[in-house]
This record gives structure tokens, C-alpha cells and sequence, in this order.
């Protein structure tokens, strides 16, 4: 078999009606992925533009780091007057042990005041 220019090819207008529609469908199908993928990667552009510039910014950064320095000291504060507060209950409970002694110290005393007859009875 011989191909050339000139050689005639007969088909039914059915079928070439039929393979000039499926080359239609396969450019409309390609533009349309095309397109998709274009606006998928411009989106994620944008998005990595945005991240970019979000995270140079440092005011915000700067205000957070001072905001935490201020919590840190506060809290430091805190234990500090927990830790004092304990110092003083441990002390109050000494001193109040140490009052229920002398009382029972002047009780006594009293007492033997009154058993030497030095009372005014």
C-alpha cells in the first residue's frame, strides 16, 4: 500500500461528524483542566504570599514576647507571696501553741497563788 498527498480517503459523514466532535470534547476538556490548575496554583501563591507576610511581622511577635515577660514576672510575684504566706502560717500556728502555753502557765500560777493563801479570800 502506497500513502501520498494525493491519496483519497472515503469515510462516512456520520463518522467524521463523530471524530470531529471527540477532538472538540478533548480541547474543551483540556482548556477546562488548564484553567483549574491555573486558578489552584494561583490560590496557593497568594496563600504563600499572605503566610510570608504575616510572619514578618514582628510588632505583633514583639508585643506577644513583652506581654509574656510581664506574665512571667507576675507569676514570680505570686509565688513569692504564696511562699510568705506559708512562712506566716507556720509562724502563727508557733505562736499561737506558744499563747495556749502561757496560759496555762498563768492558770497555774494562779492557782498556786491561791493555794498559798495569798489571795484575798
Amino acid at each position: 500500500m502506497k500513502i501520498s498527498e494525493n491519496t483519497a480517503v472515503s469515510m462516512p459523514v456520520k463518522n467524521m461528524i463523530g471524530v470531529i466532535s471527540v477532538v472538540i470534547m478533548g480541547v474543551f476538556a483540556y482548556t477546562e483542566v488548564t484553567a483549574r490548575l491555573t486558578s489552584l496554583e494561583t490560590s496557593r501563591e497568594l496563600m504563600n504570599s499572605d503566610l510570608l507576610k504575616k510572619s514578618e511581622q514582628t510588632t505583633t511577635d514583639s508585643e506577644q514576647f513583652m506581654l509574656l515577660e510581664d506574665l512571667y514576672k507576675s507569676t514570680e510575684k505570686l509565688e513569692t507571696r504564696i511562699d510568705n504566706m506559708m512562712h506566716n502560717k507556720i509562724n502563727i500556728e508557733f505562736l499561737k501553741k506558744q499563747t495556749e502555753k502561757l496560759l496555762e502557765d498563768v492558770e497555774k500560777l494562779k492557782d498556786k497563788v491561791r493555794q498559798n493563801g495569798n489571795g484575798s479570800h
